[in-house]
């Protein structure tokens, strides 16, 4: 039975971007620097929403959600250089990069798997996150978070196997 596990689905699910590991997409961002990096420098580095995949462009108003989340946040606790840009209002944007290289494979009993009475996945790679606003044509804040090394399990058991999901099939309601 334990042979019949290379049957198993396996998925890889990665967001395009010139990145090919966490430590490249952090050395790509520790090379812009705040008040000096401009636009065109920010092309050149991988980050350009017009370019790149998986690069948003976000506006002031983005930016304004995202460093102040609620009341409890005012704007006189914020990095002066954020409050001024949120100021100049149109001219305030900015970058949010959210490249990743994941792979799900699913492992365990094939037979139990495939009449879905029991599915076991692992998950791994890494997710990089990134905000870079701009004030005009220049990077005025940066920062970034993500996780270098995803390492998920999952496993989901289903007391009546293929059944489990035949109310959805038929919109039975309360099934």
């Amino acid at each position: 039975m334990t042979g019949c596990a290379g049957l198993l689905p396996e998925i890889k699910k990665t967001t395009k971007s010139p990145w090919k590991t966490f430590g490249e997409a952090k050395k790509s961002f520790d090379l812009i620097v705040p008040e000096k990096t401009t636009k065109e420098e920010l092309k050149l580095l991988g980050f350009d929403p017009f370019e790149t995949p998986n690069v948003k462009l976000i506006t002031y108003l983005d930016v304004l959600e995202r460093f102040v989340p609620n009341q409890a946040v005012q704007l006189q606790h914020l990095h002066p250089q954020i409050r001024a840009c949120l100021e100049a209002k149109g001219a305030c944007h900015g970058y949010e990069v959210k490249p990743s290289n994941l792979q799900s494979k699913r492992y365990g009993n094939a037979v139990l798997d495939l009449l879905n009475f029991r599915r076991k996945t692992i998950t791994s790679g890494w997710r990089f996150d990134a905000i870079i606003v701009l004030n005009e044509e220049v990077v005025i804040y940066k920062l970034w978070g993500g996780e270098p090394n995803v390492l998920e399990f999952e496993d989901k058991k289903n007391p009546l196997g293929p059944l489990q999901d035949i109310g959805r099939v038929f919109k039975i309601e309360n099934f």
